[in-house]
């Protein structure tokens, strides 16, 4: 691709943020033009992730920075309260959302591919970037036409705010367009604690670990007569994310409308 896209930051000095500050920094087809955040500001971007100056400084006004810096592409890996607001407002100024935060409800994502159509600009919404989790999930899918029987159990730090996890519902979303309900188990079985089961989805199951020093794995596991199968999935560092992000930023340059899932930019 010789189109130079220029992007914005919002979220900047956050963990993902800064990776994506250096990401955009190191690739010469993207160009950084905009860093924001709430809690830091007047700082050039490049020294906010231990880089050289870049001259751009982080601020704390997304849409003035919009507005001046006129972006492409807006990456967003904020909290879910302000994603959405930063969402429409990015909509509005056409510049084209890529965001990896989770939260965002059918409706918000159904009127968020009309804004975006309206508007004439692309758009992505996804759980997960890592190129091995949307694998995982499609394996899932897969192993799920002929291992009906399953659990997922998805693992993360005790900081993390949601449950189940953005990426665990995507894979039982897209376990659910293969796979018809089937209610598992015994079917006078009793929780004597409740909640030990895990959450319902469509008939299975899927368990929410938070623990420190955990940072993000899953796992969904088959089972049938005589055999089972696990397929996991483990990311160890932000920076695994980032090559989706990357591919992210530049296909969403293709697409008109919102794209919900990262799995939608891979072959």
């Amino acid at each position: 691709m010789s189109q130079n896209i220029k992007v914005a930051v919002a979220g900047a000095s956050g963990r993902m943020g800064r990776e994506v500050v250096k990401m955009v920094l190191a690739d010469s087809q993207l160009t950084l033009v905009a860093a924001t955040d709430r809690s830091t500001k007047n700082m050039d971007a490049g020294r906010l992730v231990g880089l050289e100056p870049c001259g751009v400084m982080v601020t704390n006004d997304l849409e003035l920075a919009l507005v001046e810096s006129q972006p492409d592409v807006l990456v967003d890996f904020t909290a879910p309260q302000s994603a959405v607001s930063n969402t429409r407002l990015a909509i509005r100024h056409k510049v084209r959302p890529v965001i990896g935060t989770t939260g965002f409800t059918p409706q918000d994502i159904q009127d968020l591919d009309n804004q975006c159509k309206e508007k004439g600009i692309g758009g992505l919404i996804a759980p997960n970037f890592s190129i091995g989790a949307i694998l995982m999930m499609k394996f899932a899918a897969q192993a799920a036409k002929y291992f009906p029987h399953l659990e997922i159990i998805e693992y993360h730090g005790d900081q993390k705010l949601d449950a189940p996890s953005g990426t665990s519902v995507k894979t039982a979303e897209l376990i659910s367009e293969v796979r018809k309900e089937l209610r598992q188990g015994n079917p006078d079985e009793e929780e004597t604690i409740e909640g030990s089961r895990g959450g319902y989805y469509n008939g299975f199951r899927i368990h929410s670990v938070r623990l420190p020093g955990v940072f993000a794995q899953q796992e969904v596991i088959f089972g049938a007569f005589g055999q089972s199968l696990k397929i996991r999935h483990d990311s160890y560092d932000r920076a695994g994310y980032m090559p989706g992000v990357n591919v992210a930023i530049k296909k969403v340059m293709e697409y008109s409308g919102l794209v919900y899932g990262f799995e939608h930019f891979i072959d």
